[in-house]
C-alpha cells in the first residue's frame, strides 16, 4: 500500500475527512455490502429489542411454563413457544446477544489482539523473530480446528480453580467461547499483516523514523499500523462471520454457551430431537445462523472494495 505524507494541520484533517469520503462513497456503489450492512443493522437491532421486552414488557426468556409448551404464535408468544413453554422470540432476540457478542469480542481478542500483535512483530523485526512467529502460526494452521476446539471447550473449569457455581453459568460458558476461540483463531490474520508489513517497513518514511531514534514501538503504531489497517479491517470483518459459525458449531455440539442462557447454537441443538415435531424451533435459530454469517462475508467484500483503491478504474 503506498502511503500519502499529508501536511500538518487543517490540510492534514480535510485530506483524511476527504479519504474516507472516497471509501465510503466506494462502499455506497457495493450493492451486496450495503445489503449486508443493512441486514446486519436490523439483526443488531433485533437482538437490543430483548431489553425493553423484558424490563418493560416483562418478559423472561428462561421463564418455563410446561402447560403452555410448543404453543403455536399468538398474540401473547409471537413465534410461539419452545419445548419447556418459553418464548421463542424473547430467546432468540437474546440469543442474538450473546452469538455476536461472541463474535465481536472473540475476533478482537484473537485477530484484532494476537493476531495483530504476532503479525506485525514478525513482519517489522524480520529475522530469527519472524521465522519462530510464522513456525509457531504454521504450527497452529496445521492443527485440526473443530476437535481442538471441542477438546479445549469440555476442559473442567473447577480444576482450574473455578467455582462450581461459575464453571455451571452461562457467563462461564459465555467467556469459555470466547477465550477458546481467541486462542485458536488468530492465524489468518496474522500472516495478512505480517505481509502487509513488510511491504510497508522499507519505505522512506519508515527509514526516516528509524534513522532519527525513534523507538520500535513507536514506529509501528505511528507509521506501520496505520499504512496497514486496510487488510486488517477486511481480515478481521471475515473473522467475525467465521466466529459466530464456530460458536454455532461448539454450542451446537453442547461445548458452548450452557442453557438456559440461549445462544442460537444451543437453541439449534436444543431443537435437533424436535425436527419433525416442531421444526420451526430450528429453522428460526438456523436462519438467523445463516444470515448473519453471509451478511458478514458481504461486508468484508464490500470494506475490500471500498479500501481498495483499484476499484475506481
Amino acid at each position: 500500500m503506498s502511503a500519502t505524507i499529508l501536511p500538518a494541520g487543517p490540510l492534514r484533517t480535510e485530506a483524511a475527512v476527504g479519504v474516507w469520503r472516497l471509501r465510503w462513497r466506494r462502499f455506497r456503489r457495493h450493492r451486496p455490502g450495503m445489503g449486508a450492512l443493512l441486514v446486519l443493522g436490523l439483526l443488531t437491532a433485533f437482538a437490543l429489542a430483548a431489553y425493553p421486552m423484558q424490563w418493560f414488557a416483562g418478559f423472561d426468556p428462561d421463564a418455563t411454563d410446561l402447560l403452555s409448551r410448543f404453543d403455536p404464535p399468538s398474540a401473547a408468544h409471537w413465534l410461539g413457544t419452545d419445548e419447556a413453554g418459553r418464548d421463542e422470540l424473547v430467546r432468540l432476540m437474546v440469543g442474538g446477544q450473546m452469538s455476536l457478542l461472541v463474535g465481536l469480542l472473540a475476533t478482537l481478542f484473537g485477530g484484532g489482539t494476537i493476531g495483530l500483535l504476532i503479525g506485525i512483530s514478525a513482519g517489522y523485526f524480520g529475522g530469527r523473530l519472524d521465522a519462530l512467529l510464522m513456525r509457531f502460526t504454521d504450527g497452529m494452521i496445521t492443527l485440526p480446528l473443530l476437535p481442538l476446539l471441542i477438546v479445549l471447550g469440555a476442559v473442567d473449569l473447577t480444576k482450574l480453580g473455578f467455582s462450581s457455581q461459575f464453571a455451571h453459568s452461562g457467563a462461564a460458558g459465555f467467556w469459555r467461547i470466547v477465550v477458546i476461540i481467541s486462542i485458536v483463531d488468530w492465524t489468518s490474520t496474522a500472516r495478512i499483516v505480517r505481509a502487509a508489513t513488510l511491504s510497508v517497513r522499507e519505505r522512506d518514511y519508515v527509514r526516516a523514523a528509524r534513522a532519527s531514534g525513534a523507538r520500535a514501538g513507536y514506529v509501528m503504531l505511528s507509521h506501520v499500523l496505520p499504512n496497514v489497517a486496510t487488510p486488517i479491517i477486511v481480515a478481521l470483518t471475515l473473522t467475525v462471520g467465521r466466529v459466530i459459525l464456530f460458536e454455532s458449531v461448539l454450542s451446537f455440539l453442547g461445548f458452548g454457551v450452557v442453557p438456559p442462557t440461549p445462544s442460537w447454537g444451543n437453541m439449534l441443538n436444543n431443537a435437533q430431537e424436535l425436527v419433525t415435531s416442531a421444526p420451526a424451533l430450528a429453522v428460526y435459530p438456523g436462519l438467523l445462523i445463516f444470515f448473519t454469517v453471509i451478511a458478514v462475508n458481504f461486508l468484508g467484500d464490500g470494506l475490500q472494495h471500498a479500501f481498495d483503491p483499484r476499484s475506481e478504474r
